[in-house]
């Protein structure tokens, strides 16, 4: 992840260079073991705090389930196949700002809906249940002290704790965020939806490596009664970190994990973490530390097996070599399920089309086109992917029956987040923190707001009448979405 590796990361350095000052938010002091206790006595309106490394509970366990509504979004990009499409969202209209809810930290994942509320987590490992009318806090829970950048051989969020993207699992109730605390400790832990109480904390180290130099980004994805987890290294590809996933059934128990078969490298990093087509979660891969001789699985697509972990496919450009020493991999951007194609667009400005049950292996795509060097989540609608672009633009790449893919608008307003679509609109946060309504036809700007500072790969979720964008101390509404 040399290079502009360099840059899916580090564009949360430039990101604070475009927007004012650093954004350092001050580590909150650890509270005593015995408050926890207080978390599993906490009703449905009551606002709450669980201790850090709060001890597992078992109160609610399962009666916290309900089934999932038109408006809910329990997930990155609303569900497993990441589409971001809200198809029950209003018409766009003139956007306001609905309420903005200030909490301990910034808000790296993309916001739930789950219901009534917003489910938010921050850097300084607090999950949040935010009202979705007024933005009040009906519960939070501090899961431990956050990794502060000064224990980390790099990297440049700080303090470090909560940054992917949480899933809410509608058979137990309960959201599942990956913490990390001092020390570098990874802590898979599953939250009752309605009180807050945690009734899952488990270790989710990655297998190999220091745990140190790993960095957890992209979004967890809960499917079948397992949790996966996807691992990758911190800005400036620094010590021994190793691309991998981990995964632990939805009580904690069965552990299974897969390690890209590289020395070093390879990390699985991009916002949208797995992307769901039948038994198979399809990752993108990063460069990996080969640079020539036998492949070794970096610059990939890769599909792991959703009962075992195990690799059953991958593909590489042909030019992986080159793509690795250039820092030219496939690890920026989300794949996308278009039919039976998987698309993948990374750092090289290219767009790779696949066949889902058979990647191709090296050089083995259907079809190519030049399009734009990509990072963060995809969202997808009918045969069109809306791609964000590192350039300066958002694109709209439409894929026809035979694989071809075909640029069918560029808009240059819209930069730095990831695009998800609803109400006629392609809603996409720029690196000044504007939030665009891009016509989903054309590109052109139907409304547009300012929201403040916003992490890097901020991805708007869409809800009802609402966009709701997690900036870098806390979660704003948008209204006349």
């Amino acid at each position: 992840m040399r290079g502009l590796v360099s840059r899916e990361y580090s564009a949360d350095a430039s990101e604070r260079r475009a927007c004012g000052p650093d954004h350092t938010v001050n580590m909150r002091k650890a509270l005593s073991i015995g408050a926890v206790l207080l978390g599993a006595l906490l009703s449905v309106n009551a606002v709450s705090t669980a201790a850090p490394n709060a001890v597992p509970t078992t109160a609610g366990i399962g009666q916290q389930a309900r089934p999932l509504a038109p408006g809910d979004w329990p997930t990155y990009h609303k569900d497993n196949g990441r589409s971001g499409n809200a198809t029950d969202l209003s018409p766009v209209s003139t956007l306001s700002t609905a309420w903005h809810a200030t909490l301990d930290g910034a808000v790296y994942g993309q916001p739930l809906v789950i219901g009534t509320q917003v489910l938010a987590a921050t850097e300084h490992d607090t999950v949040y249940s935010l009202d979705a009318a007024t933005g009040a806090v009906k519960w939070k829970t501090n899961l431990g002290a956050p990794q502060p950048k000064s224990g980390l051989p790099c990297g440049d969020i700080d303090p470090l704790g909560i940054t992917s993207t949480m899933a809410y699992d509608q058979a137990t109730g309960r959201v599942f965020a990956l913490a990390e605390t001092n020390g570098g400790h990874h802590t898979l832990v599953g939250i009752n939806g309605t009180t807050g109480a945690v009734e899952v904390r488990v270790a989710a180290e990655p297998p190999k490596g220091s745990p140190l130099a790993h960095q957890q980004r992209s979004a967890l994805t809960v499917q079948a009664g397992r949790v996966y987890i996807a691992y990758g290294g911190l800005l400036g590809d620094c010590s021994n970190y190793i691309g991998s996933v981990v995964s632990t059934t939805t009580d904690g128990k069965n552990p299974l994990s897969f390690a890209i078969p590289t020395t070093r490298e390879g990390g699985i990093w991009a916002p949208g973490g797995a992307v769901l087509g039948g038994d198979r979660l399809y990752y993108s891969v990063g460069n990996s530390a080969a640079g020539g001789g036998a492949y070794d699985g970096g610059d990939s697509v890769t599909a792991l097996s959703t009962a075992t972990l195990g690799r059953l496919d991958f593909f590489a450009p042909s030019q992986w070599a080159s793509d690795n020493n250039s820092d030219l991999d496939l690890g920026s951007a989300s794949p996308a399920m278009v039919g039976s194609f998987v698309v993948i667009t990374g750092k090289r400005p290219t767009t790779y089309v696949l066949r889902a049950n058979h990647l191709g292996g090296i050089g083995g795509q259907v079809k190519t086109a030049n399009t734009c060097s990509s990072f963060g989540g995809t969202s997808v609608v009918g045969n069109t992917v809306y791609l964000a672009c590192h350039s300066g633009s958002a694109q709209a790449v439409t894929i026809a029956a035979d694989g071809t893919p075909t640029v069918t608008w560029t808009a240059k307003q819209a930069v730095f987040g990831s695009p998800t679509v609803g109400g006629g609109a392609v809603w996409i946060v720029s690196g000044s923190g504007v939030l665009f309504a891009l016509d989903q036809t054309t590109g052109a700007v139907r409304s547009q707001i300012s929201v403040g500072s916003v992490p890097h790969f901020v991805s708007p979720t869409l809800s009802g009448q609402r966009a709701y964008v997690g900036t870098m101390n806390g979660v704003v509404a948008v209204g006349g979405a």
